[in-house]
């Protein structure tokens, strides 16, 4: 005996075309794909403090340190200190200039960086992002040549050698 309907239960959806229907398939893939991937990736620190990986903080404090500080430069070199307290760049610290240094202070025989043009042009070099109180030149039409020592003494760049 037949009731009048004899189509399955899954007939009374409409049926979907295979273009969204594919379409469906790949939106859900990239989503659990995310979320595993998510999962499986992400560190079990992160989090920690807020939008960060809290183990970072131990790998930081591990490292060993590079920049020695003034007060180590000052206690070999107390005459360029004191020039430099009073010159132009009296808010800079030695290793702005001369990079890192506790190499040195560890062995005295290895030598800071070497000033090269290129260490004075970086924050001197004309640029409408820095303030115009900060001396600022275009170096190709203010200096031909390629040491700024030359014209400037760098703990005091106001006198000339």
């Amino acid at each position: 005996m037949s009731h009048g309907n004899d189509r399955s239960p899954l007939a009374r959806f409409p049926r979907i075309p295979p273009q969204i229907l594919r379409l469906i398939l790949l939106t859900a893939a990239i989503v659990f794909s995310y979320f595993g991937a998510r999962a499986l990736l992400t560190p079990p620190s992160f989090g920690q403090h807020g939008f960060y990986r809290g183990a970072a903080l131990g790998e930081v404090a591990a490292r060993e340190p590079v920049y020695a500080g003034a007060k180590a430069c000052a206690e070999c070199h107390d005459q360029e200190v004191a020039a430099l307290a009073s010159g132009g760049h009296r808010l800079l610290a030695c290793e702005v200039c001369h990079g890192p240094g506790q190499v040195h202070v560890d062995n005295p025989d290895i030598k800071p960086q070497i000033l090269h043009f290129s260490h004075c042009a970086r924050c001197h070099e004309a640029s409408i992002s820095r303030p115009k109180w900060h001396k600022q030149v275009v170096t190709r039409e203010h200096y031909s040549g390629s040491n700024c020592t030359e014209c400037h003494v760098p703990h005091k760049p106001e006198e000339v050698p």
